[in-house]
C-alpha cells in the first residue's frame, strides 16, 4: 500500500476533486436508478434555481456526470415517501439533499425558528397554525391553493410574496411543513414531513449539534475529496468555528488527513477513501450552480479559472453572457459557452464562446460533440453556433463538420435501403 501524502500538486488536488464528484465514473449507456443514486453520493447535493434558459439547476449536473439520463429518473427520486432519496430544503441554498441527512438539519431548523422575526417577521402563530391546519386537511399544497387574497408586501425588492407564502416558506424551513416537490409551473408544494419523509428517516435517532456538524463535514469532505476548511464549510453553508472543531474530530479519528496544496495559502484535509487518478478523461459541460465550480475561490485555486455569473448584470455590462457554462475537457476547465434551449425552433444556441489560455488544441471539436450530445439530450435538432467570442469561428466549423458527416451518413443509409428494396 502507497503511503499517503504530505503534498498535492494543484493538478493531483484536481483530479482529486474531480474523482470525488464523480467524473471518473463512466456514463452508462442508459442511466438507471443504481446509476443516480451512485452520482448523488458523489455530489452530496443538488443545488435547485428557477432560471430554465437551458434547463433547470438541478438537472444538469447529473446529466453532467452520468450522461444522457432520463429526467423522469430524477422525479421519481424526489417524490413519493418511502421510496423517496431525496428532499428540497436550504442545504447548501435552496437544494435536493439526501433525505438522511435531514436529521442534520435540525440545527438549522431550531436557528430558523429563532430567527423569525428577523426573516418573517409578518409570520405570526395564528397564520402558522392555519396554514400547518390547511395541509393537514387538504394534502400538499402550493401558496397559490391556500392563499385566501391576504394582502402581498412590495416593500422587497425580489420576491413579492403573499402572507401564505410567507407563512409556508417558514414553516418549510423550521421542519413544521416539508417540501412534497414542485408544479410543471416550478410552484412549491408543501406538507407534512410525516406525509413527505420515508419511515426510516422520520425514526432515526435525535442527533447533538455536534454530530449533526460532524455528519455534514464529513458528506462535504467527501464530495470534496480534497479540500480547505472553507470549502468544507461553504458546501453545506456552515459557520467556521463548528466546521473546524468537525474537522479536528475527523483528523482525529483518522478520516481526513492533513495536506499542504501547491499554490494554496491555507491548509486542506484529504479524505481517507478519495481516489488520486493519475488521469481523468471527463467531457462535460457544468451548470453555474455545480458544485465544481459554485465556490469560485476553489474553481481558481483549483482551475485557474475565474468565473462568475453575470444572470443579474445589465447585459451591456456583461463579459461572458447570460447563461455560461464551463467547458470541462479532461481535467482543465478550458472554455466557457454562453447557451440558450430555442425550445420553440429546436435549436441549441451558443450565444458566446470563448477559450481559456492554453486550451488545448481539440478544445472546439471536443465541445462541438459534446453541444451535440447536450441538445440531443434535451430534444434539439440543431447547434447554431453565433459569431460572439474567440472560439466562434473554430467551434461554427467544428459544428459545420459534424452536421455535414450526419447528414452525408443518412443519405448513404437511404442509398443502402434503396437498394435493397430493389
Amino acid at each position: 500500500m502507497s503511503p499517503r501524502p504530505t503534498s498535492l500538486s494543484r493538478a493531483q488536488a484536481r483530479r482529486v476533486a474531480l474523482a470525488a464528484q464523480g467524473f471518473l465514473d463512466k456514463p452508462h449507456e442508459a442511466p438507471t436508478m443504481r446509476t443516480l443514486a451512485r452520482t448523488l453520493q458523489r455530489t452530496g447535493v443538488l443545488q435547485v434555481d428557477s432560471v430554465n434558459v437551458l434547463t433547470r439547476a438541478h438537472y444538469m449536473p447529473l446529466y453532467s456526470r452520468m450522461g444522457a439520463y432520463d429526467p423522469a429518473l430524477l422525479e421519481r427520486a424526489s417524490t413519493g415517501r418511502q421510496r423517496r432519496r431525496l428532499v428540497e430544503y436550504w442545504a447548501h441554498v435552496q437544494a435536493f439533499m439526501p433525505v438522511e441527512l435531514w436529521p442534520a438539519m435540525d440545527h438549522r431548523r431550531r436557528h430558523y425558528v429563532e430567527g423569525r422575526s428577523t426573516w418573517w417577521g409578518g409570520v405570526s402563530d395564528e397564520l402558522a397554525d392555519r396554514l400547518v391546519d390547511q395541509v393537514t386537511d387538504l394534502g400538499a399544497s402550493t401558496a397559490r391553493e391556500l392563499d385566501d387574497g391576504a394582502p402581498r408586501s412590495k416593500e422587497h425588492w425580489g420576491w413579492n410574496w403573499s402572507e401564505a407564502r410567507k407563512g409556508l416558506d417558514y414553516l418549510s424551513m423550521t421542519g413544521r411543513l416539508a417540501i412534497a416537490g414542485r408544479t410543471s409551473q416550478f410552484e412549491v408544494r408543501y406538507d407534512l414531513p410525516e406525509r413527505v419523509l420515508p419511515d426510516h428517516v422520520l425514526a432515526a435517532p435525535d442527533l447533538t449539534v455536534e454530530e449533526q456538524h460532524l455528519a455534514l463535514v464529513r458528506r462535504a469532505a467527501m464530495s470534496h475529496g480534497v479540500a480547505t476548511v472553507g470549502c468544507l464549510a461553504d458546501y453545506y453553508r456552515m459557520r467556521v468555528t463548528p466546521t473546524e472543531r468537525a474537522v479536528a474530530t475527523l483528523v482525529e479519528s483518522g478520516e481526513l488527513e492533513p495536506v499542504s496544496i501547491q499554490g494554496w495559502a491555507r491548509p486542506a484535509y484529504l479524505h481517507r477513501d478519495a481516489r488520486r487518478p493519475r488521469a481523468v478523461g471527463a467531457r462535460a459541460l457544468l451548470s453555474p450552480f455545480d458544485p465544481v465550480v459554485w465556490r469560485r475561490e476553489r474553481a481558481e485555486q483549483l482551475f485557474d479559472f475565474h468565473y462568475r455569473i453575470e444572470i443579474y448584470t445589465p447585459p451591456d455590462k456583461r463579459v461572458h453572457g447570460y447563461y455560461v457554462l464551463p467547458f470541462l475537457l479532461r481535467d482543465e476547465l478550458v472554455a466557457r459557452a454562453d447557451l440558450k434551449a430555442d425550445r420553440a425552433t429546436g435549436r441549441l444556441l451558443v450565444r458566446g464562446v470563448y477559450a481559456e489560455d492554453g486550451a488545448p488544441h481539440d478544445t472546439a471539436p471536443q465541445l462541438a460533440a459534446e453541444l451535440r450530445r447536450l441538445a440531443g439530450w434535451l430534444g434539439l435538432a440543431e447547434v447554431v453556433v453565433e459569431a460572439r467570442g474567440d472560439l466562434a469561428p473554430a467551434l461554427a466549423a467544428e459544428v459545420s463538420v459534424e452536421l455535414t458527416a450526419e447528414v452525408t451518413a443518412e443519405v448513404t443509409a437511404e442509398e443502402r435501403s434503396a437498394t435493397t428494396a430493389r
